[in-house]
């Protein structure tokens, strides 16, 4: 029984997931005390116990302790099962992280699988649902996963109601991976997002993402959605390279200029253009993961965040690799070894 402390380093939901997703995969249980300790409501919200939920149905778990706002759990995992499935978050708690708990584990299933979630697609807690999408599932591909990620309905904070669909393939093995470079640029294109929310504010974020990015037109694009999904709105950069693609997000808010919500994505796309490192901070966390799963590789981030060290421990107590960050001045490059 591999024990874990959710206070420790970052002290957030990853903590959980991370250990869900390897539980399943190794066949190892834990218990886990102190989950999301340093957060303003500390325990499982919604969305956190969705993920355990799903995680039991999918490996014939046993679990201990799981309700909301439960502080500590306990899980053993059976044998990972492909098939249907269908969960229900209830609120806009991030469907993207759910499926993330979920994805690696189902690439080890007896057979091929159909998940469909319901609740947040897009809010400002989670990656939304278009970065799994064109960056994580980019180098799950790359690493031979076969998974396609469909997103049937936006589901903005605070009503949620989005759905997200994803179809995956047993894999045997996931092939290491290096991403030292990003290559040549092959596209970069601005997408406002709107539902039930003035086109006037599509048209000053995107105006301001021209005048910072000296954008063309065809770069800047309006993506209105039906009244029901909203009211909400997501402005997302994506930059297209050789060898990799990141997604960059901000969302509109009450209270909130619209030049403010670019302001903020336009900054993390320059940090990210300037540290010319593979992939940005949020991707890097993300595939930490399948890398060490496929037991080695090597890849240069913007940042390396707490979010991702944290994450590192915890893949460390099920997997046996080491994982090194290495200071590069403009960028860090991650190092998975066995």
């Amino acid at each position: 029984m591999i024990e874990l402390d959710g206070a420790t380093g970052e002290g957030g939901g990853q903590v959980l997931r991370t250990a869900l997703t390897l539980s399943m995969i190794t066949g190892q249980p834990f218990r886990i005390a102190n989950i999301r300790a340093n957060r303003p409501k500390p325990g499982l919200m919604r969305q956190h116990l969705v993920a355990v939920q799903a995680a039991a149905e999918i490996s014939n778990a046993d679990i201990g302790g799981a309700t909301v706002g439960s502080q500590s759990l306990q899980f053993v995992p059976g044998k990972i099962k492909g098939g249907e499935y269908r969960f229900a978050i209830g609120t806009a708690g991030s469907c993207t992280l759910v499926l993330q708990t979920l994805l690696p584990a189902l690439l080890y299933a007896d057979a091929p699988s159909v998940v469909h979630i319901t609740g947040g697609t897009h809010n400002s807690m989670a990656p939304p649902a278009h970065f799994l999408q064109r960056a994580y599932g980019r180098v799950l591909a790359e690493m031979g996963a076969t998974v396609d990620i469909e997103l049937k309905r936006f589901g903005f904070y605070p009503a949620g109601g989005g759905e997200i669909v994803a179809r995956v393939s047993p894999c045997g093995q996931l092939r290491p991976l290096e991403l030292m470079t990003r290559g040549e640029r092959l596209s970069g294109y601005a997408e406002s997002f709107i539902a039930g929310v003035p086109a006037d504010v599509a048209k000053r974020e995107l105006a301001s993402v021209q005048t910072a990015m000296g954008w063309d037109e065809p770069q800047l694009l309006i993506r209105g959605l039906s009244h029901d999904q909203g009211p909400g709105n997501a402005l997302l950069l994506t930059l297209e390279h050789q060898h990799a693609t990141d997604v960059f997000c901000a969302f509109g808010e009450k209270m909130v200029r619209a030049e403010d919500v670019a302001k903020k994505v336009i900054s993390q796309v320059r940090q990210y253009i300037a540290s010319g490192a593979a992939v940005g901070e949020h991707l890097a966390d993300q595939i930490m993961l399948p890398f060490a799963l496929a037991g080695s590789g090597r890849f240069t981030t913007s940042y390396v965040s707490r979010h991702a060290t944290t994450n590192a421990e915890v893949i460390r107590r099920f997997l046996p690799v080491a994982i090194m960050f290495e200071n590069n001045g403009a960028f860090s490059t991650c190092v998975i070894q066995k």
